[in-house]
């Protein structure tokens, strides 16, 4: 099977999560994730990355080898 790409990456979290900003960068086998969304209001970092394994499915235990993310609500600046 071939390797997952970063926009096939950032389709599975989109059809599963609202977003406001949403940019996968990766090689096929380690990606990084920086997603905006307003159901992450409130939410712990692990909360919000479970919304996120959500979207993903079975994908990320088939497909992903390393997902790194960064997850924000929209009131939350996007640059550091």
């Amino acid at each position: 099977m071939a390797h997952p790409t970063p926009e096939y990456l950032r389709d599975l979290i989109a059809a599963g999560l609202t977003c406001t900003h949403l940019e996968v960068q990766g090689d096929g086998r380690h990606f990084f994730a920086t997603i905006v969304s307003p159901a992450f209001a409130g939410l712990s970092r692990v909360a919000r990355h479970r919304l996120v394994y959500a979207a993903l499915g079975e994908g990320m235990r088939a497909e992903i080898h390393a997902l790194s993310m960064r997850t924000l609500a929209p009131d939350e600046p996007l640059e550091q």
